[in-house]
């Protein structure tokens, strides 16, 4: 998901990538909270945070963006 964002003071537009991923225990696709661009043991990107909602950790495999 793509969320446009100001800079205050600035009149330019920067487009942030907003992380998400499916959370297993509330069962829905929801935003990463805390979102860290990770690489694991294979050398494969991931992404990796909590549930906004639960908490629960979030793995997401694959680049983001």
């Amino acid at each position: 998901m793509w969320v446009w964002r100001t800079i205050p003071g600035d009149q330019q537009r920067l487009e942030v990538a907003v992380a998400s991923g499916y959370c297993v225990k509330c069962k829905a696709s929801r935003e990463i909270k805390d979102a860290k661009q990770i690489t694991m043991k294979n050398g494969r990107p991931a992404t990796q945070g909590t549930c906004p909602v639960c908490g629960t950790k979030i793995f997401k495999i694959g680049a983001s963006g």
